[in-house]
């Protein structure tokens, strides 16, 4: 007998499953038209209520930001357009909040009245809710790779500079070809990756005099902030 409240997921290296849909910012033809950025697709559970509001305003307020770091933001959920419209005008007519204020959403944010696209990404978790998304996240490299993913219940607000900390980690592991420990922040030392039974990796790296070893391994190396963001960020 199937099983109602199995949720399918797209897992970690998968594919992003591909969809088209009809957002505040017109058509989308989705991975595809976001070919050569990162994207974060994520969703909310529903317009007009307080924990989506705070998070669309801390989310567009921190636009620029990720865009620097050549990545996309795209929003989902289960309501209609004309709601999604209505809801970004009072956010920037009538909403303060925590010092943003006149906040206007520029990325866009999917209509989804079907569910069709929050059930192809495991957003609807009848656990939670058979009605509305959770707040799932969604990290998506440029060749349409999913790289990570998060999943928050309905009541819970995102932690966004958690969400840019762990872009920036993702795009720093790709480019220095290393891993990234606990707490990571750019200029804090990152891992470097161990050489197995022939030797600690501080035998086979180079510039292995900055390397410091705690065991064969666990070895880490430092790089210089300015180094990371100036390879990830755009210039100005």
């Amino acid at each position: 007998m199937e099983n109602i409240n199995q949720v399918s997921m797209p897992r970690i290296g998968d594919q992003a499953p591909p969809f088209k849909a009809v957002t505040t910012q017109g058509d989308i033809n989705f991975p595809q038209d976001y070919t050569g950025d990162w994207v974060i697709l994520f969703s909310h559970p529903a317009d007009f209520t307080p924990v989506c509001t705070s998070e669309f305003m801390t989310f567009a307020s921190m636009e620029e930001k990720f865009n620097q770091a050549n990545c996309k933001l795209v929003g989902l959920s289960v309501d209609g357009l004309y709601s999604h419209i209505a809801w970004l005008r009072t956010i920037k007519e009538k909403i303060e909040y925590k010092g943003m204020k006149n906040v206007e959403v520029n990325f866009p944010l999917i209509e989804d009245i079907t569910m069709e696209v929050a059930k192809k990404y495991g957003m609807i978790q009848p656990g939670e809710s058979s009605t509305k998304a959770v707040r799932a996240v969604f990290f998506i490299d440029p060749k349409g790779i999913i790289r990570a993913t998060i999943y928050y219940p309905l009541s819970l607000g995102r932690n966004f500079e958690e969400l840019y900390r762990v872009l920036i980690a993702l795009q720093t592991a790709d480019a220095f070809s290393v891993a990234t420990p606990a707490d990571w922040q750019p200029g804090d030392d990152v891992i470097v990756p161990p050489a197995g039974s022939c030797g600690t990796a501080k035998d086979r790296m180079e510039g292995k005099e900055d390397m410091k070893c705690y065991d064969w391994f666990f070895c880490t190396k430092p790089i210089d902030k300015e180094k990371v963001l100036s390879t990830i960020l755009k210039k100005p």
